[in-house]
This record gives C-alpha cells, sequence and structure tokens, in this order.
C-alpha cells in the first residue's frame, strides 16, 4: 500500500513539473464538480452525517432540492442537498420494496466499511502533506487504491478521513492535508480529549462506589478525581477543571452544590466543618522547609546584646505585658513610673527587625502572608512559631530587644515631651485581661496606666474621636467540639489601656516621622459621612449604624489625619509579630534611628500594594468564620427565642441584628408587625444552616 502510494507520488510530483514547464502554468487542484441536476434522481444512493456518524441512505423524492430519503436504519427523513456528504453515481429502483432498499444499503455499508480498513490514513497523509491544496475524494481515492475507482471506494474514503482527523482537514467531498505543526497538535489535543474521556468515566463510576460503601478510601491512582472535585466545588465556573468536574457529578448523580463538599467529607479529605476558604484563597498554616530552615539559622545569642550607645539598658524598669489568656507571642509591653504631677510611660514592642533579614526567605513568607490570621478554630501566624512565641517574643523574666517609646505626660496625660530609641527590656510580669480586670483597683502600676488611658482616651474625643461601644464576640470550641459563645467587652480596664497605650505609641511615632521628614506608611481616614454618636457614646442602634458611616482608612506615604481616632496623624507599628505592615514600618523606625536601610519611597509603595490582597482575604476570612461558628452554634438551638435589633426596613424584608451575638439576619416583611428601626423585638430561630450561610427568623 505505502510503496504504491509513494509511485502514485512520484508520478504526481513528475505531472506538476511538466505542467510548470508549459507557457501557461495550471495550478495543480483536485475540485470534484458536482451535478446536482444529474444525480439527485429518485433511487440515488447518497450519505450524510447526522450526530457525528455518517449515515447512508436513498431518494425517494426531490422537491425544491430538498430531498426525502430512506435511511439504512429505516428512517424517513427530510434533508436539504447541500448537506449531503457523499452522492453515488449509481440508483436502486425503489420498486424493489422498502426492505430490499434497506438491506441493499446495508449491505453497500458493510462493503465501504471493509474498504475503509484498507486506507493507511497516515501513509496517505506522508505522501501528500505537502500539498498545500484542497485535494478531492475521487483524487483521493485514487491513491489509496490500485484499480478502477468506485463510489464504494470514495465513500470510504470519506469514512476514513471523517472518522480520523488527525491527518486532513475534513470538508464533506474535499479534503486538506495539515502540516506537521498542526498533526502534533490534533494529536496533543485528541490525546488530551481521549484522557479526559477517561477520567469522566473512570471518575463517576468511582464516585458512585464511594456512595455505596460505609468506609470508603482514597487509592493513590484516584488523588487526580480529588483534586478535579475540590476544585470544582471551591472554585466553580471559574476553575480550570469546571467542565470534567461538572461532568463526573453528573454522571456519578451526584447533587452539583452540595455533593461534592459530602463526598469529600465521607472519603476524610475535608471534615464537616472544613474551613473552604483556606482553599480558596490558598492559605496554608504550615510554612516551607526553605522558610523554617532559615529560621533555624538565626542566631539565638543575639538576644544578649549588651546596652551601647545606640540600645539603652531598661531591664531595671518593671515591665508588663497585657494579653488574652492564651497568648504565646508577646510583641509590646508597658511601663510606667510616678513623674512630678505626671507620669512617664514606656511602650516597649518586640524589635523584629532586628532578626529578620529584608527580602530573606523568612521576610518574603511574611510579606505573602501579610498578617496573622485569628479565627475561633485556629490561629495562623505571619511568622513560623520559634520566631514568633520564642525568639522575638517578650517572656517573662528574659531579656529582649526592644524598639521604645518613651513618654513624659502631665496630670492630664498631655504628651510634654517624648523619645524613641532602641532597647533591650525584660519582662517581669505577664498578665491576662482578665487578671488586670481583677487587680487594677488594689495595684498602683496597673491603676496608673489605666488612669493614662482614660486621660488619653477623653483628649481624643475632645478632638472629635469616634469610639464605637460594640462588644466582641468570642466563640470557643473544645477539645469534645463543643461550642461556646460569650461577649467580650472591649471596655474593660485590660483591653482598654493596652488599647490607648499602643493608640499613643502609634501617634508619637507616626509624629516622629512626620517631625523628621521621613516617608513611612501612614494611615488616615477622613470624616464620617455623619455622627450618631458624642463623646458621650450612644445606644447600641447608633453604634452599629455609626460604623456603616465611617469613611474607609487609606493607607499611604503622606501624613494626613486620622478623624475616626482624632488624632492629626497615625501610623501602626506595635504589632510586628503578626502584621506586616507593622514590621516594614518597624523597619523604617530602625532607618531612622540608624539601625537599618531606609526603604525608599518606591519599596514602601510595593510593600503596600503587595499586603492588599492577603489583607483582603483575611478580612473575609475571619468576618466569615466567626459567623459560621455562631450560626453553628445556633444549629443546636432552633425553636429558641432571641432578642433581636431592628436596623432597617428594605424593599421585601427587615434587617434585624441579634443582639447576643452581634450578627445581621433577615426578618421577613409580612412577619405579622409594622417594625420601625430601634424597635426592640424577640424573634424565634426556626432554621439555621451554616455551611449554606442562612438563618430563618420569626417574629415571636
Amino acid at each position: 500500500m505505502v510503496l504504491s502510494l509513494r509511485a502514485k507520488r512520484r508520478n504526481l510530483r513528475a505531472l506538476q513539473i511538466h505542467r510548470e514547464l508549459l507557457p501557461e502554468p495550471v495550478l495543480l487542484t483536485f475540485v470534484e464538480p458536482v451535478s446536482i441536476k444529474y444525480i439527485m434522481e429518485i433511487g440515488t444512493i447518497v450519505e450524510y452525517i447526522d450526530r457525528k456518524q455518517i449515515v447512508c441512505a436513498v431518494v425517494l423524492g426531490n422537491k425544491n432540492q430538498k430531498l426525502r430519503m430512506l435511511t439504512e436504519h429505516n428512517r424517513e427523513v427530510g434533508h436539504a442537498e447541500k448537506r449531503l456528504a457523499h452522492v453515488s453515481s449509481e440508483r436502486l429502483d425503489p420498486r424493489i420494496g422498502r426492505d430490499a432498499l434497506i438491506n441493499h444499503l446495508k449491505n453497500r455499508v458493510a462493503r465501504r466499511r471493509q474498504l475503509q480498513k484498507q486506507i493507511d490514513v497516515e501513509a496517505l497523509w506522508e505522501v501528500l502533506h505537502s500539498e498545500a491544496t484542497w485535494i478531492d475524494s475521487q483524487t483521493m481515492a485514487e491513491f489509496s487504491f490500485d484499480g478502477d475507482i468506485s463510489n464504494d471506494h470514495t465513500s470510504a474514503v470519506m469514512r476514513a478521513l471523517f472518522e480520523d482527523r488527525l491527518y486532513f482537514k475534513f470538508d464533506t467531498h474535499r479534503f486538506f492535508p495539515n502540516s506537521p505543526e498542526r498533526v502534533a497538535q490534533v494529536a496533543a489535543q485528541a490525546a488530551l480529549e481521549a484522557r479526559k474521556a477517561h477520567t469522566i468515566e473512570d471518575g463517576s463510576r468511582w464516585i458512585k462506589e464511594v456512595l455505596e460503601t460505609r468506609h470508603p478510601s482514597v487509592p493513590p491512582e484516584k488523588e487526580e478525581i480529588i483534586e478535579i472535585l475540590k476544585s470544582f466545588y471551591l472554585f466553580g465556573k471559574d476553575s480550570p477543571h469546571y467542565s470534567i468536574g461538572k461532568e463526573i457529578v453528573s454522571r456519578s448523580g451526584v447533587d452539583p452544590k452540595d455533593g461534592p463538599f459530602h463526598v469529600l467529607v465521607k472519603l476524610g479529605i475535608w471534615n464537616h466543618d472544613e474551613n473552604l476558604n483556606l482553599h480558596r484563597f490558598g492559605i496554608s498554616d504550615t510554612f516551607p522547609a526553605e522558610v523554617m530552615g532559615a529560621v533555624k539559622q538565626l542566631d539565638y545569642e543575639e538576644t544578649k546584646v549588651k546596652p551601647d550607645g545606640t540600645r539603652r539598658d531598661l531591664t531595671h524598669l518593671s515591665t508588663i505585658t497585657i494579653d488574652g489568656q492564651g497568648t504565646l507571642d508577646f510583641d509590646d509591653a508597658i511601663s510606667i513610673k510616678p513623674e512630678g504631677d505626671g507620669f512617664r510611660l514606656w511602650i516597649h514592642i518586640t524589635d523584629v527587625s532586628h532578626f529578620l533579614e529584608k527580602e530573606g526567605a523568612v521576610d518574603e513568607e511574611a510579606l505573602a502572608r501579610g498578617s496573622s490570621i485569628y479565627m475561633p478554630d485556629k490561629r495562623i501566624p505571619m511568622l513560623p512559631r520559634p520566631l514568633a512565641e520564642d525568639l522575638c517574643s517578650l517572656k517573662d523574666g528574659q531579656n529582649r530587644l526592644a524598639i521604645s517609646v518613651a513618654a513624659c505626660l502631665d496630670h492630664s496625660a498631655r504628651v510634654l515631651e517624648y523619645e524613641i530609641f532602641p532597647s533591650i527590656i525584660r519582662v517581669n510580669r505577664q498578665m491576662t485581661y482578665y487578671g488586670v480586670n481583677l487587680a487594677v483597683d488594689q495595684d498602683p502600676e496597673l491603676a496608673a496606666i489605666y488612669e493614662v488611658a482614660q486621660k488619653f482616651r477623653q483628649f481624643r474625643l475632645n478632638a472629635g474621636a469616634i469610639q464605637l461601644s460594640l462588644p466582641e464576640m468570642h466563640v470557643w470550641i473544645n477539645n469534645n467540639g463543643e461550642i461556646s459563645v460569650s461577649q467580650i467587652n472591649r471596655e474593660s480596664p485590660g483591653r482598654f489601656m493596652v488599647s490607648e497605650c499602643m493608640i499613643m505609641a502609634n501617634w508619637l511615632a507616626a509624629r516622629f516621622f512626620r517631625d523628621h521628614g521621613q516617608s513611612t506608611i501612614y494611615r488616615s481616614q477622613l470624616e464620617p459621612r455623619g455622627r450618631l454618636i458624642d463623646e458621650s457614646g450612644g445606644t447600641l442602634y447608633q453604634n452599629w449604624m455609626q460604623r456603616r458611616l465611617l469613611s474607609r482608612v487609606i493607607i499611604g506615604l503622606e501624613p494626613e489625619p486620622h478623624a475616626g481616632l482624632g488624632l492629626d496623624v497615625y501610623i501602626t507599628l506595635t504589632s510586628p509579630l503578626r502584621k506586616y505592615l507593622d514590621l516594614a514600618t518597624q523597619r523604617q523606625m530602625r532607618g531612622l534611628l540608624s539601625l537599618d536601610a531606609l526603604y525608599s519611597d518606591e519599596d514602601l509603595k510595593f510593600i503596600i500594594q503587595a499586603v492588599e490582597q492577603p489583607m483582603s482575604y483575611i478580612t473575609v476570612l475571619q468576618r466569615e468564620r466567626l459567623r459560621y461558628w455562631i450560626l453553628r452554634y445556633l444549629e443546636r438551638h432552633v425553636r429558641q427565642k432571641e432578642e433581636a435589633l431592628v436596623l432597617e426596613k428594605r424593599r421585601h424584608r427587615y434587617v434585624v441584628l441579634l443582639t447576643n451575638y452581634m450578627i445581621e439576619c433577615s426578618l421577613p416583611l409580612n412577619c405579622g408587625a409594622d417594625l420601625k428601626p430601634e424597635d426592640t423585638i424577640l424573634v424565634k430561630i426556626e432554621r439555621v444552616s451554616a455551611r449554606s450561610d442562612t438563618i430563618g427568623l420569626s417574629l415571636a
């Protein structure tokens, strides 16, 4: 077969050369002339393509180029002439009867399929692929078969090249040889489609087995199916595996909305309370090996740096940390001493930048993370724990390197003077918020810090600060999976004094940068769009709605007022273990103190831009995870009555706030009462689903 094709190829080339020598060159094209009037008589055997299949038929009638035909499958159909893929020159006599016509068609198809098996499409392409022209079916048949060429031969060619699209472009009665590059491309695509079809078939069959098995497992060869299911469920139409995932799920009979999740839970890949946003945002609670290797190289002896002309020894001061009960990464501490009729106050911030190399492996990972993440069921640190909870943590009784902000305050807590410098400190009192709340009235040191905090707060309120008085929700899940929900008073003495002292430190540091004409990462805020509360506070409704009226915080390189805090300039550098912007600001402070190289404005702009996306993810993650666990708690309290505050009336519903849980919910407009904003009502929880983030209420 191949030798015959090659011989014909040589003859073809000789013909081309001969034509090139003629006075008027003739373009070699193989286009089959079609005479519709001749071939469209009743009884003509034709073939057409229907649903990717070639169907053989006999013409029973022809009216206005619309054919009525009887197919090999004993069906009468109508088609336009232009849809025909092959037309035979011989005809059958319709008078022989329907059964005889069908048997004749079936025999004709069988013969053509036998001839089709003799065609070596690849060998045919090897001979013809250099001919960049359309070739008609008659010529293709002559290249494929020796001897006389019949209608069955041309049909066999058409069938062969229709079923194998790798080597030739198909256009019913003519064919165009693909280039070698195109053949490689089509072959790769065909292999991909074949693999996709296999994956769909294998995946759907396996998922059916999983659903029927009590304790299924995941064989190694099914890992790809797992990844496809994950991607499909997490990202929907944005998933690169959407089409294949959708097909697998459909064929396995799984509900496309929640079915993949339940399959993955049954397989033990996810748990019932899986935090899907961690997967969506690509957030890991482990650190790469390269990062952990870099942490091991850190020199712990550097914590024993001796004081010199640059770094002051403050280890003689009584220094307190005040944090939550489970805190392990202590990044700020406070010292205070009476001085005249006022106080001298120190706010110490752990000097993380001393240990963290700019653009090193640990620094790059911290930049990518942007911030530590705090959720009821998981804490994901920005820095590896050996660094955040040991080397740089202000642990009780251990010398630590710090950046200290020292302020001399009068009896009204007005700042008379201040300075910022590198220091060595030693914490001698590691306290919790709860412990401080109990001891503040009897402990002179704590009482002094509390007094300063109260007076500084008043200073800010007098300057127009907006102080929202909203409780913070705390959710705790114990080892048995039991959920407890409580409210934290952010105005308790312990939290209050830490908050105000850190605001003061950040404000003074911002003034330090501004007064030195040094750019850094400033935070500013325009006046709110309206004021519902004043310095005396306000109702829960006013505080909740006031939050909606606050202008967004602007992060930039220019010192501008912060209306919400009532301060003329503001930065944050008090949480370098937990927030990358604070870490970068601390580095800039070290540069101003001649301990480090300063960032350029371009560097600072890059950092601001780099943390923007991870911080947006973290905001969503923390908010939605807190709401998830509150709803999980409420799933066990269906039919329970709860207090709610009406926030607003919308077109089809009321928006209410469940005051014990500080979450917004909807109440039907036809609940049976005409409600107004600020109304306090009693509602009944009808249904809750944390996974679908839904809660149904009725008026109790």
